[in-house]
């Protein structure tokens, strides 16, 4: 689990690809200082397990399933990524909920300055996870928590300050290039409570509760309304 408050810049050491499967080495300081293997990182908001370390880099696997839905196919050596190790228990929850599992990308359609912000346009590959995006409600891109500011039924716009821009790789992307997309765990959640169709495995449901799903009639029965 993430919070999308990226801590520093990686820089790639290595690649090595054999087909769809990657062995990635990352130069690193701050996310190095209590690593463990098997220990989460996300690269770019991807979540990625640690299988080795040095003083001053780490490596990771990257599997087909990954490879193709993510950016993390485009790396080369020497690009720079966001990076971010798991949340402490006892941290401050500064961003929102992350959970490192990338929904789709996304490519950029334009970036212009507003005053001190930087506003980016985007449209998700996926047009159908636009339904998990609200104005003023929260997105993942590359591994940084960011705020939606304009939802249209394509796209959506991010306005980014200058820390942010400064401390993340947002900084050298342009119109064109493509970013790691992951929506916001909580409406992924709802959406699929109230589109639920077979009821507990217990079998305690009536068929009624089943085939209606969660409805207002449904939260009346049970006492909710």
């Amino acid at each position: 689990m993430f919070t999308g408050i990226i801590e520093e810049v990686g820089r790639m050491r290595r690649i090595h690809a054999q087909g769809q499967a990657m062995v990635l080495t990352i130069e690193a300081r701050t996310v190095l200082e209590d690593v463990k293997l098997g220990d989460s990182i996300a690269v770019n908001g991807v979540c990625l397990t640690v299988i080795a370390f040095d003083g001053g880099s780490f490596s990771v696997d990257v599997m087909p399933e990954t490879y193709r839905k993510t950016t993390l196919r485009e790396l080369q050596t020497g690009s720079r990524v966001n990076l971010e190790r798991a949340m402490q228990a006892g941290g401050r929850f500064g961003g929102h909920i992350v959970q490192g599992h990338v929904d789709t990308t996304g490519r950029i359609v334009s970036r212009r300055p507003e005053e001190n912000a930087v506003v980016f346009a985007i449209e998700p590959q996926t047009s159908s996870l636009m339904r998990y995006m609200l104005p003023h409600g929260s997105i993942t891109i590359d591994g940084i928590s960011l705020t939606l500011v304009r939802v249209t039924e394509s796209g959506f716009t991010v306005s980014i300050i200058p820390h942010t821009l400064a401390q993340t790789v947002l900084q050298g992307k342009q119109p064109g290039d493509t970013v790691n997309l992951e929506c916001d765990i909580l409406g992924k959640y709802i959406e699929r409570l109230l589109h639920y169709r077979s009821g507990p495995a217990n079998g305690d449901s009536s068929e009624d509760d089943k085939s209606q799903g969660v409805t207002a009639a449904f939260l009346a029965k049970h006492g909710f309304l």
